[in-house]
């Protein structure tokens, strides 16, 4: 799962919101035989682009003239979940679920600023676009050798979708910008501004798929495990080396017993309780890594150096 923030993607959003409502419309006029494709959110799934546009534009009370207006939230699910979701819900069946699943990442997304009177999507202004292919571009490889051309289709399953969100809430009192880095250790920082942790909210997003529509996501898969891989210190790498042996013991076992890994959830917008990359500090695993004694004997590639023999002083050996 794909799930990235940006300020926006063709258009300035330090004005109007209309030459971005614009671009994303632009299925409709580039396959005119399909039904259009209307914007949809929390409230419906048939609201018409100058409704987005009108509504977003006059959203922006106190915001001044070069402060951001809106935030482009993309979300796209891999080949592998697209398939996992057209084999349970068909093709027309995975285009719904996919925007009811918007929704559930609209909620995180407004828990995510921890801020009073901000619970849910409902609390926001925003609208969501579904798209169903993706197209070359001068960056792609293709395009530069040659074979093929700027703007053509590309091959393959490529749905996603978009989300508009507007600066300020749904009263437009309040200000939420994603792009705020406060993580809540000044106090009164974050009560004033809020916070917003974009590697929590890209987790949620991917936790709640996997519980929504009980999709088994390796632990190799998970966007936690290639941001520690990335960014993560030496021992949060070690730990997760731990998470991964324990993890991949779980599937094996719950794959001869036929148990899905997605845990169960009674209401599908519960958020899941902080999951399973925090290290488990009984297992003592950075402890029996250092000291070679782990049980499995595991030991990482590249986090220990072979020391230099040393040369044999000639003479009798005793």
């Amino acid at each position: 799962m794909f799930i990235n923030i940006t300020d926006t993607e063709t258009a300035n959003n330090k004005g109007s919101s209309g030459e971005l409502v614009h671009y994303l419309d632009k299925e409709n006029r580039l396959d005119l035989a399909r039904t259009t494709e209307r914007w949809f959110n929390h409230s419906g799934i048939d609201i018409q682009s100058y409704e987005v546009k009108n509504r977003l534009d006059n959203n922006v009370a106190k915001l001044g003239r070069n402060e951001s207006k809106f935030f482009l939230v993309n979300i796209s699910p891999s080949e592998k979940e697209l398939k996992h979701l057209k084999e349970l819900y068909g093709d027309e069946g995975m285009e719904a679920r996919l925007k009811e699943y918007a929704v559930a990442v609209m909620n995180e997304y407004a828990r995510n600023f921890k801020r009073a009177g901000i619970e849910s999507s409902k609390d926001l202004l925003w609208f969501g676009k579904l798209e169903r292919y993706r197209y070359y571009t001068h960056k792609d490889p293709e395009v530069k050798n040659g074979t093929r051309k700027r703007g053509e289709r590309k091959e393959g399953e490529h749905l996603h979708l978009q989300v508009i969100v507007s600066r300020k809430d749904v009263t437009n009192k309040i200000k939420l910008s994603p792009m705020n880095n406060s993580r809540g250790r000044n106090t009164e920082h974050s009560l004033k501004v809020g916070q917003f942790d974009r590697s929590t909210f890209k987790n949620s997003g991917e936790q709640v798929f996997d519980g929504l529509f009980r999709f088994d996501r390796k632990l190799k898969d998970t966007f936690g495990y290639a941001n520690t891989q990335k960014k993560g210190n030496l021992k949060e790498r070690i730990d997760l080396y731990a998470e991964k042996i324990v993890h991949d013991r779980v599937r094996k076992q719950r794959a001869k017993q036929n148990i899905g890994m997605a845990p169960k959830y009674t209401n599908y917008l519960e958020k899941p309780k902080a999951g399973y990359l925090q290290p488990n500090p009984a297992t003592n695993f950075l402890g029996s890594m250092l000291n070679n004694q782990h049980d499995d004997g595991f030991v990482p590639n590249g986090f220990y150096k072979k020391g230099k023999r040393k040369k044999k002083r000639p003479g009798m050996r005793m």
